[in-house]
């Protein structure tokens, strides 16, 4: 793979484990030891997916990806010590793409960097083929250049969100499970995503305003 991997974390034994585990796996692999060194390495590297700490001095993960969702779209991993829901819903409300906590199974990770990379490398090809526009009163859908418009006005998502949107678009009038949305967008088998799957959705209501049907 020529993919390059962006891991931010301020513990070395993890940067060195993860970095380990995915040049196993032929990912490039560049570190930071805070969301400030992680912009600039951003800056200076054509970067393919981020893993990001959140607990971390300078600059936390949350406010890194906060800054890094106003200019990229590429995928990003939140890593963090908190098992709770509320963590894992501010890292997702904030703009990742999914959650990993700590202690981790490296294997795991890396399934999930590929994952996350195998979906992504599908968006940009579906924008070169299709050029299908969905229209839902007055929200359009561009399937080409995965951009939504309400109106006039352009709805920032992320690459999850519009992928779980377009799912739901072109099934709308039907009842879709929380299983069938996660195997249609992140193309896996579902295991214990229910929750991930909830806060895109309501993501996406609050940004498009709309009601998707899902159980």
């Amino acid at each position: 793979m020529d993919n390059t991997i962006l891991v931010v974390d301020d513990d070395k034994d993890i940067l060195d484990i993860i970095e380990i585990y995915l040049k196993n796996d032929n990912f490039n692999v560049i570190t930071a030891e805070d969301g400030l060194i992680a912009m600039d390495k951003l800056k200076e590297n054509n970067i393919d997916l981020i893993i990001l700490d959140i607990m971390m001095p300078n600059l936390d993960g949350i406010h890194a990806c906060l800054e890094i969702r106003k200019k990229e779209k590429i995928p990003i991993i939140m890593l963090s010590a908190k098992d709770d829901s509320s963590s894992k819903i501010l890292g997702l409300n904030v703009g990742a793409d999914d959650y990993v906590t700590k202690p981790f199974n490296p294997l795991e990770l890396v399934a999930r960097v590929k994952s996350q990379i195998r979906r992504y490398s599908g968006f940009n090809v579906e924008r070169s083929k299709n050029k299908e526009e969905i229209v839902i009163n007055d929200m359009v859908i561009n399937t080409a250049s995965r951009e939504v418009f309400i109106g006039e006005k352009l709805i920032e998502l992320t690459p999850i969100e519009f992928s779980i949107l377009e799912v739901l678009a072109r099934n709308r009038g039907r009842v879709l499970s929380t299983e069938s949305i996660y195997e249609s967008v992140w193309k896996e088998p579902f295991y214990n995503a229910k929750n991930t799957v909830a806060v895109h959705i309501r993501n996406i209501r609050e940004k498009v305003e709309i009601n998707p049907k899902a159980v």
